[in-house]
């Protein structure tokens, strides 16, 4: 008797007559998602709540670090490529602007900055979506140019000196233009705590308990006739699914027996695969476990701990970089523009900081000019 498409795909039913017992087989074969930026995005940043958290706390955390402008050694406050950075654009302050950067870092490797000029001064910055971005590559492998797609529109923008593109890009071992997403390094990691997820919900809404088999013991032989096996169907879809539907006793004339089938969730360890998962996807953005609040992680002795190795870690070295790639775009052919965060204003240092200018003012063996040097001034 062949089983309908209701049971599943691609499985077949193996009929044992002698003992009336019905059993589903299938291959196990996994199934992994896209590695597109879109697909990361929706199934990460959208769909599972620790990549989700890892990206805005980074991103937020990046986007709050106040930057320092430097010609050689002199400070530069009142440098207009400061407003410019403070006020991007009429749509987005400084902090939304950064935000958006760092997330797109995150999330596809690539961030892609425009220039927009007004008689040859820099008035406005613009994020571009990555995957709208086609780097177009010269006969010896460096890009010629950038080339925007929105719908049918194609804006196209010379890639050299001067150009109106800022590309910022993560490490990528195997592409010479575009970057790597630390999301994609998790991307395993990631389809197995959404998949996670998902199967926890199927089993509630299938009354919290394993799948089974129900067992056909006539007395004399003989197999469930069409009209029986389609009756016995139905009852078990309207009668005995769902969460409201959970506990319910169920009822089966002479001859059906259940048998539970599967693994329980103790003997898949779920709870621990789920937790694995999470360790993960925040281990590939370098976000401590323990400020996420994912379970059985001791590497650090306190949540002080976790949060200053965060910020010196994972924060900082994406800030002085993204710094550092502005600096140079910005300034051109200049006197040597230097960004720099300024890490008295960053909450999370506070304590560090602390100690730092504690231990410089104690210095008595060093002049006053040395002591401002030690502290970054």
């Amino acid at each position: 008797m062949k089983l309908p498409s209701f049971l599943t795909r691609r499985r077949r039913a193996a009929e044992t007559k002698a003992s009336g017992f019905f059993t589903l087989t299938g291959e196990g074969r996994a199934h992994w998602s896209s590695r597109s930026y879109a697909s990361l995005s929706r199934e990460g940043f959208m769909k599972n709540p620790v990549a989700h958290r890892a990206v805005r706390m980074i991103a937020e955390a990046a986007a709050s670090v106040p930057w320092l402008a430097y010609e050689g050694e002199a400070e530069r406050p009142e440098d207009p490529r400061l407003a410019l950075l403070a006020r991007p654009n009429g749509r987005m302050a400084g902090t939304d602007f950064f935000e958006t950067l760092y997330g797109h870092l995150l999330l596809s490797g690539n961030a892609f900055v425009e220039g927009v000029r007004l008689g040859g001064e820099l008035r406005e910055l613009h994020l571009l979506r990555p995957d709208r971005v086609q780097i177009v590559e010269g006969r010896d492998g460096w890009p010629v140019a950038y080339e925007y797609r929105t719908g049918t529109n194609v804006r196209r923008h010379a890639a050299g000196e001067g150009e109106a593109i800022l590309h910022l890009r993560l490490f990528h071992p195997l592409d010479d233009q575009m970057g790597f997403a630390p999301l994609e390094a998790a991307s395993m990691a990631l389809d197995l705590s959404n998949a996670a997820a998902v199967w926890n919900k199927a089993l509630l809404d299938n009354s919290a308990r394993p799948s089974g088999a129900l067992v056909y013991q006539p007395k004399e032989g003989g197999n469930l006739s069409p009209d029986q096996y389609d009756r016995l169907k139905g009852e078990l879809e309207e009668g005995y699914s769902g969460a409201a539907r959970a506990g319910r006793p169920m009822l089966l004339e002479g001859g059906l027996d259940w048998k539970a089938m599967g693994l329980s969730p103790r003997e898949m360890d779920f709870v621990e695969a789920k937790n694995g998962a999470a360790r993960d996807i925040a281990l590939a953005f370098g976000v401590p476990p323990m400020l996420i609040g994912i379970p059985g992680d001791a590497t650090y002795a306190n949540y002080q701990e976790a949060n200053r190795a965060f910020w010196r870690l994972t924060v900082l070295p994406l800030v002085q970089r993204t710094a550092a790639s502005f600096a140079a775009w910005l300034d051109g052919e200049g006197a040597g523009l230097r960004l720099v965060p300024d890490l008295d204003q960053v909450s999370g240092l506070v304590a560090e900081r602390s100690e730092l200018w504690t231990r410089v003012a104690a210095a008595g063996f060093l002049t006053d000019e040395e002591k401002r040097r030690a502290v970054g001034y």
